[in-house]
């Protein structure tokens, strides 16, 4: 006998909006769903089981009356034009960031257990810190010179020199455009763009890995700020966000200012010139968004907020078709490192090897099965 459950249309529409799979993918992996919603058909227990395992819910929650209130374990300052973000939290945010916090506790009981030293930076700012002072200790904390820029060829290589120096100061620096191995599960910058979880032992990073390397730059400074506040923050890194919330203005300030100082940048805009033609050129300059050189070029008094916003949706349209491009995963020992942070995954590897965690653990924060790319990791990272 075929055991069909009735679920509630709006369970289904809850799980839907909550699994993050966009609606082409979604029609071709669900050609029932419209069906269910509509009370048509209910679907057998073994199809709601697969339901739920494909759109990444609890298969329990189906049997709820109405959608339970999921709450993020982090300040939230993401925002939808001036308002917070409302509506279903996706199953990629909430996984990424039980990820990340598993991974934070295993260091920071690590740390603790051989008795290193808390980071000294960590929480030295406040909200009153002026943003020059506080992107000048961030600087030299980081060794973000001038020389330094001149010498990256790329957003690419800022990207790498940036996240390198942050990993060397003792921060876990994480990347990814996916939830942890699932290279089906990509994540949405639209969404979110990075989070901090600030600790004195743990301090960790992490930035949305399918944005742009450029805006990868920037949410990385950002996220780095909000370390220096000793806050903990889920960001979107978005000019409405600062409007919204004196943190997320201050942090996106001190980035600002770490990347592209104003009396640097000032020498370097023609005021009187054209302003569209000067973006890209400046923007390589200092290896930052175009967006984030309109964002100076407003601080200058050049531009009204209106005009601004103006010429960021602008610059918006043209960039986002461009963040395509990086859809290859590239080399996996090579990318898996970034995932993960190279300061983290060399840590546990070395742990696991001298018997302090077993492997069992390791494969979970790793996220990895076989013991064969468990080594190859190490190999990589120069602890095997």
């Amino acid at each position: 006998m075929t055991v069909r459950v009735e679920v509630p249309s709006a369970m289904l529409q809850w799980a839907r909006a909550r699994s993050g799979i966009d609606d082409d993918t979604w029609a071709t992996r669900f050609p029932r769903f419209d069906t269910w919603v509509a009370g048509e058909s209910n679907p057998t227990l073994r199809q709601l089981q697969e339901f739920a395992r494909r759109t990444y819910t609890p298969v329990g929650f189906f049997f709820l009356d109405e959608p339970p209130t999921e709450n993020i374990p982090v300040p939230d300052f993401r925002t939808i034009g001036d308002r917070p973000v409302a509506g279903p939290i996706t199953a990629n945010l909430l996984d990424t960031l039980y990820i990340c916090l598993a991974r934070q506790e295993w260091y920071r009981d690590s740390q603790l257990l051989n008795g290193e030293r808390p980071l000294e930076f960590v929480g030295t700012a406040t909200l009153q810190t002026p943003t020059v002072q506080a992107a000048a200790s961030m600087r030299e904390q980081l060794a973000w010179t001038p020389r330094l820029r001149e010498r990256l060829t790329s957003w690419d290589a800022a990207l790498t020199a940036l996240r390198e120096n942050s990993e060397a100061a003792g921060v876990l620096v994480m990347i990814s455009g996916i939830v942890g191995s699932n290279t089906r599960r990509k994540l949405a910058p639209e969404e979110f763009r990075g989070f901090a979880l600030a600790d004195p032992f743990a301090a960790l990073v992490f930035v949305n890995g399918a944005d742009s390397k450029a805006a990868q730059v920037f949410t990385l400074a950002h996220e780095l700020a909000h370390l220096w506040l000793g806050s903990t923050a889920l960001s979107d890194v978005d000019p409405m966000s600062a409007r919204s919330f004196d943190e997320e203005r201050w942090c996106n300030q001190v980035a600002a200012e770490l990347l592209v100082p104003m009396d640097e940048f000032e020498s370097a805009f023609d005021d009187a010139g054209d302003l569209r033609s000067q973006l890209q050129p400046l923007a390589e300059r200092f290896r930052v968004s175009t967006q984030v050189i309109l964002g100076r070029i407003r601080e200058t008094g050049t531009l009204s907020w209106d005009q601004f916003m103006t010429e960021l949706r602008i610059e918006q349209e043209r960039v986002a078709a461009i963040v395509a491009e990086g859809a290859s995963g590239g080399n996996y020992y090579a990318t898996k490192p970034v995932q993960v942070g190279k300061r983290f995954a060399r840590e546990l590897i070395a742990s696991t090897i001298e018997g302090q965690t077993t492997y069992t653990e390791a494969f979970r924060l790793l996220g990895v099965k076989k013991t064969s790319t468990f080594e190859g990791l190490g190999q990589q990272l120069g602890v095997l």
